[in-house]
């Protein structure tokens, strides 16, 4: 069934334009973006089986155009629109850390974490540099592998953090099981990087143990 086929309240335009962005499922959205489908397999079709190949739209946000092109009948231009969307989605929060104090903003902190880690396949341990006013200055991603204190070396995090003219920093690493409670080796490693940088007066304000689904805050849990 084309799109222009199904009832006018149930194609993804008019029922944006009706009801709202927030009315349309994420593969109504997509169909939006896709614009058309193929012989066979029409736009919404298309964007429901882009959510369920990647994992839904946390998963579309750490995948590259060549991953896009396993999915029959998105070519170039289509791959190109959505790689180029997506991007926009993490500099636009990205952004807005950058231009308030880190801390105004803790939803914004929460899904920036999951844009950049929640859906990586492999451990990654990064780290929000900021100034002294608490805003963001970079996010770097210093480590990858499982995180132990013997695997993320606290001198290279002291390194950055001097470069960077740093004040403060916010600890992220992310856990691809999607159990988002933090571990010992974490609260140990957390330990040592802190008892590190407070050598050269650089505060951890908090670690962040991320998934696709959500951003746990040790600080929040009494754990820093």
């Amino acid at each position: 069934m084309l799109l222009k086929d199904l009832p006018e309240d149930a194609r993804p335009r008019e029922k944006l334009l009706a009801r709202g962005p927030g009315a349309l499922s994420d593969a109504e959205l997509l169909a939006l973006l896709l614009r058309s489908g193929i012989p066979g397999k029409n736009a919404l079709q298309m964007g429901q089986e882009l959510v369920d190949t990647f994992g839904g739209v946390a998963g579309l946000l750490h995948t590259g155009h060549k991953a896009l092109g396993s999915i029959k009948g998105l070519g170039p231009a289509k791959r190109a629109e959505l790689v180029a969307v997506l991007e926009l989605a993490r500099r636009a929060l990205a952004q807005e850390l950058q231009d308030k104090p880190l801390f105004s903003t803790p939803q914004a902190v929460r899904d920036y974490l999951q844009l950049q880690l929640g859906s990586r396949p492999h451990e990654i341990f990064a780290v929000l540099f900021l100034d002294s006013q608490h805003r963001l200055i970079a996010l770097e991603e210093l480590f990858r592998g499982t995180l132990t204190q013997t695997s993320v070396y606290p001198r290279e995090v002291v390194v950055r953090a001097l470069a960077l003219h740093a004040g403060s920093v916010v600890l992220a690493h992310n856990h691809p099981s999607g159990e988002a409670r933090p571990s010992r080796a974490d609260e140990a490693l957390t330990q040592t990087l802190k008892a590190a940088l407070a050598l050269v007066d650089v505060r951890v304000l908090d670690h962040f143990v991320v998934t696709s689904t959500q951003a746990v805050s040790m600080a929040e849990r009494g754990l820093l």
